[in-house]
Parts: C-alpha cells; structure tokens; sequence
C-alpha cells in the first residue's frame, strides 16, 4: 500500500528525522498496534527491544477497560513482552483517577462493566449498585463489556435517564478482532443509550482525551514534543496526541486505512505500515 506523505503533517524525510530525534518516550496503543486479537504482530518485541537499546522509555495505552492493568501485565508477559505494571494505563485507570480528582463525592456506582472493570473500581474504594432500582448510585459509568446483560443496560439506560452523572470510559465504536464477529465497543453502546434516553455522556475519559498522555508526561517530566503516540486510529490515538500537543503516529496495521485518512480532519504527524517502518525511522536517527 502507498502512503500519501501529503496526508502526513511531516511531509518531509528531514522534517521526520528532526522531530524524532526529540523522542525519549513512546506511548503505545495495543489493539490494532503491538497485536490484533489474539495474535502479537511479529515485529512488536524487536521493537520494543530496539527502543531499550537506545534509551527510550514506552508505555502501553489502551482504551480496553475490559481487564484490569494487572491483568494486561500478565497477558503481555505471556506473550514475552517486557512490562511493568507502571507500563501500563488503562482508560478505566483513567476514569479512576478523574473521578477522584474531579468528583470525591462520588462513592457509589452504576458499572456497566466487566467483573475484572469493576473490580479495579471496588479496589479504588467505589461501591458498585446492583440492578435493583431502589439501589440508587450517585453516578454511571459506561464502558466496554464483553459481559453485557441486557437488564443491566435497561437500569443503565433508567439512571442516565433519571439525569444522574453519567461518564464513559472510552469513545471507541469496536475493539479490533482477528475472529470473524465483530466486538462491540464503548462508543457504539454510546449511541445505543443516546437513542434510548437523548443524552450523552457529561465525560468520556480515555483516548482522545489527553490526560492519559499528561500522565506520562508529569511521571517522567517529559516535555509534549519528547512523547510520541502511537496507534492505528485517528480518532482515539492520533486524536490524543494532537490534543496534548506532542507525535501522533498512525498505522495501518489495525483499523485504519488510506481512504479514512484522506476523509479525515485530523492529519498524523506520521504515517507507517506498522512498528517496523517506525523503527527503520528511527534506526537513521540513532545509527
């Protein structure tokens, strides 16, 4: 596939290699990015084994709330990824520490979550209600749920309904798949309590919104224009690192194609095949 360098905010060889040249850290994104599915791409580990040999710190981003960042410590070390559990930020992470810093007040909630979701919830000191309507919670949090009941999504719909806070984890329509279904993500249960209630979430955290870069940033103090995103959608990954002012690197190994980029508002700074053509970018700069 060619990529069009006029789709690109650095159209030109130099212009990339003097950016790059800047980067100390990379935020990764991991659907669609370091695996699809199940299946770990097979540059992904050489990658990230080049980054540690020239003193690049990485992180791994994911909008997926589904499981808990200790569970994704432990699915990547089976994979034999090198991680530590302050590697990794999770959107429900994220949730978490907004509703902390933004709404002390809010003690008790309405998941529409997965066990292991609302179990890191619980573990942050939050008491998950049951379906009951007398249980009333002081505000609902939407998410990705693998483990959707529909009696839950009916009392989600009733409290949104009832103008109760309403957050969201992530905006992302589906969760990238090497199976032949389709996941249903976050953003497309959005829509379906939109039509149900006419409201929209107050807050959706998560990419793009742009504090889980600034996190990374005020842990390593890191200027915006010494992080790099990268991630195989506009609208969540790029999107997010356009928004805190640093890199958005878009591949294609994931959701994204040509035609979307060309049909698209927001431009990458870059644009790679996937983690392999980054990394002979960087090679030049590092060699």
């Amino acid at each position: 596939m060619m990529i069009d360098n006029t789709q690109m905010i650095l159209q030109t060889e130099e212009a990339r290699c003097e950016a790059l040249k800047k980067i100390r850290h990379i935020a990764l994104d991991m659907d669609g990015t370091i695996y699809n599915g199940n299946t770990l791409f097979p540059f992904t580990i050489p990658f990230l084994a080049k980054l540690k040999r020239w003193g690049i710190g990485y992180s791994f981003l994911t909008n997926n709330p589904t499981k808990s960042a200790s569970d994704y410590v432990q699915h990547l070390r089976e994979l034999n990824i090198p991680v530590e559990l302050e590697n990794m930020y999770t959107s429900a992470q994220a949730t978490i520490d907004y509703l902390h810093l933004h709404h002390p007040e809010y003690k008790r909630l309405f998941i529409l979550g997965t066990p292991s979701m609302i179990a890191e919830f619980e573990s942050a000191g939050f008491i998950s209600t049951s379906e009951s309507a007398n249980d009333v919670p002081d505000a609902v949090i939407v998410s990705f749920d693998k483990s959707l009941v529909y009696d839950r999504l009916c009392r989600a719909a009733w409290w949104i309904q009832q103008q109760l806070p309403y957050i969201a984890t992530n905006p992302d329509k589906v969760c990238p798949t090497d199976q032949p279904t389709v996941l249903v993500d976050c953003g497309s249960l959005i829509s379906c309590l939109e039509y149900a209630t006419n409201r929209r979430p107050d807050v959706i955290i998560g990419k793009p919104d742009p504090r889980m870069l600034y996190c990374i940033m005020e842990r390593l103090n890191l200027r915006a224009d010494e992080v790099a995103m990268i991630g195989d959608r506009i609208y969540t990954d790029v999107k997010t690192a356009l928004n805190a002012k640093s890199m958005g690197i878009l591949v294609l190994s994931g959701e994204t194609t040509m035609d979307v980029v060309r049909q698209s508002v927001e431009k990458p700074t870059l644009i790679a095949q996937d983690l392999s053509e980054i990394e002979k970018w960087l090679s030049v700069v590092h060699q």
